[in-house]
Order: C-alpha cells, then structure tokens, then sequence
C-alpha cells in the first residue's frame, strides 16, 4: 500500500538524521534521570506511607508523573520533528513531483503523519520500559499503566498531526516549529483562563484537560473522542491545503 510505502520513508529518513537520534538520547536521559529521582524518592518515604489507611500505589507515585513529565518534554521535541515535514519539500522545490506523482493528497498526508507517529510511538515504547522494569521488584497497576500510555499515544498524535498541518503553511522549517510550539502550549494551558468554569468550552478544547484522566486511569470515551476529532480535523485541512496548492496554475 502507497500510505505504508511514504510512511516508511519518512521513518527511514528520520532515522538518517541525526536530529533524530539526539532527541531520542535527549529525552530518554532527562526522563531516566527523573524517573530514577522519582524511585529514590519513593523508597525514602516507602515505610511512612505504608503507615496511610489510603496509601497511594507505587504507579500513582511514579509512573503517573513520569508520563506527565514525558507529555511536557515531547511538547518540546515534536515541533522539531514535524517542521520538515512538508515545509522542507516546499523549499526544495520538490513538492510539484510529489503532486505529480499518481498518488491521492490523502495518502501523501497519511504517509507522513503515519511516518513521524511511527517515531513517536518507538519513543514511547523506550519510555514504557522504564516504569515497566518495576514489576521485576514490585507490581504495577497495568489498567492504570495501560491507560496512561493510551493517552501519551494519542496526545502526541494530535501533536504531529498538528505539526503536519503548520509545516503546510511555510517553506521555512523553523517558523513551522515556532509556530507548531506556540499552538501546542496554547492549547496546553487554555484551561487556565477557564478555571472558574471547568465546562466551558475553553476548558473541552485543552489537552491537559482530556490527558489528566487517562493518566490517573480513568478511561472516559470523550477524552478518547477529543483526541480522535483534533488528529482528524488537522489532517483534514493539511489535505485540503494541499490540494489547494496542487490546483493553483
């Protein structure tokens, strides 16, 4: 199939560079060395919250933040790996061979949101294993494990599709990873103008807002849907801007 195809070459062209491979040591030793701090913490006051009728488990004290910790970092690091995605093909004059070709916008877009998301998910993949090596010494709640990398996942799938959609609008990759980091944080902390009304709409329309459940375990279909609508919706208007481009003269 053509999406596999261009998704394949995307993740192959990720892993050519370097950019790819710092980000990946970059990331997995900041989160090592919290993760590490986090178990050295929890050890320490392991024997005064035994004493608590309601202790919290060993995944509330440490997974749960560690994955919080993980959505903050990988806010920082994705812009810079969708900035290239279609901007770079715009500077180089390469994007009319790629409309040329016999291929539909869609599967363009798909191949390439599916390429950098193949990344992302090998990255959280490294970050699973971490709290993961704690069933070696001690069990894990996995419902609450499992939820929270559900919400890592799709968190960093409307992240790309995202970034995919600004990397359409220029042919300079760093205004696309400015732009793409300026609207992540946006809508990271648009709740906080909505503090006084958690229902509102600026407060459905924040990530934080639909992440902190998943991570605390609680599976909720709306968090779910929120997710599913944002990667749709930005994968929509990445096609439709470029099919605007392939049918200017």
């Amino acid at each position: 199939m053509m999406i596999l195809t261009l998704a394949g070459r995307e993740l192959y062209r990720l892993f050519v560079s370097p950019l790819a491979w710092a980000i990946l040591a970059v990331v997995q030793l900041i989160l090592g060395f919290m993760f590490l701090s986090q178990l050295e913490a929890y050890l320490q006051w392991q024997a005064q919250l035994a004493l608590l009728d309601d202790a919290p488990s060993i995944t509330e004290v440490i997974v749960a933040p560690l994955l919080a910790n993980a959505a903050v970092i990988l806010l920082l690091v994705v812009p810079l790996l969708t900035m290239r995605l279609i901007s770079e093909e715009r500077r180089n004059q390469t994007l009319p061979l790629l409309f040329s070709a016999p291929i539909a916008m869609s599967e363009i877009v798909l191949g390439k949101f599916l390429g950098i998301l193949g990344f992302l998910l090998i990255m959280i993949g490294l970050i699973a294993l971490m709290p993961l090596s704690l069933l070696m010494g001690g069990e894990l709640d996995l419902g609450m494990v499992a939820a929270g990398l559900l919400g890592l996942s799709l968190l960093l799938a409307s992240f790309a599709a995202i970034g995919l959609y600004i990397s359409s609008l220029t042919d300079h990759p760093t205004v696309a990873a400015i732009t793409t980091f300026g609207a992540l944080l946006l809508l990271w902390i648009i709740n906080w103008a909505s503090a006084s009304e958690p229902s509102s709409v600026l407060a459905y329309l924040s990530m934080l807002q639909h992440l902190e459940p998943l991570l605390k375990g609680v599976f909720n279909s709306a968090d779910i849907i929120y997710f599913l609508l944002f990667i749709t919706s930005f994968l929509v208007l990445t096609i439709r801007r470029l099919d605007g481009d392939r049918l200017q003269p």
